[in-house]
């Protein structure tokens, strides 16, 4: 079973900047409810949609105070123990302008791929300065994952 995931979210000041669970060296980090990690939430997505397990929001609502400023890893683990089945594979593009990723990505990958015992591949690019990712707002990412039955 395969499924998709996507998310999105605002550079804002004064946070920290988290991607696959790593710590990112950048002025800014992400506006959002937990630690804003767009490619962990991504993830999320993608295995739940695969697991036809609804999406972040609905198990994770934004309104549960228990979800605040959470780790976006323990999240994708307590994704991960709702649904039956195993993640065999993980594909996913950050879409950044900055800052360049290249040198975090394996460590993604093993931070994500510890997470989910499955394989993780993260890639990365630019919007070629279009639109808000271009204008350096932001930061968008797409997952797809593959689950099997246990």
């Amino acid at each position: 079973m395969v499924g998709i995931g996507y998310d999105s979210h605002r550079f804002a000041e004064g946070r920290r900047l988290v991607l696959g669970g790593i710590e990112i060296d950048h002025p800014r980090g992400l506006d959002g409810y937990s630690d804003a990690d767009v490619l962990t939430h991504a993830v999320i997505d993608a295995i739940l949609g695969a697991a036809g397990g609804g999406d972040i929001g609905t198990l994770f609502p934004p309104e549960d105070e228990r979800w605040r400023d959470a780790d976006s890893i323990d999240l994708l683990r307590t994704a991960i123990g709702t649904i039956a089945g195993r993640v065999v594979n993980v594909d996913a593009t950050v879409i950044c302008e900055e800052p360049r990723l290249g040198p975090y990505k394996a460590q993604m990958e093993q931070v994500l791929g510890e997470a989910t015992s499955g394989r993780v591949t993260v890639k990365a690019t630019t919007n070629e300065g279009m639109g808000w990712i271009g204008r350096g707002e932001g930061i968008a990412c797409v997952a797809v994952a593959q689950i099997e039955d246990d």
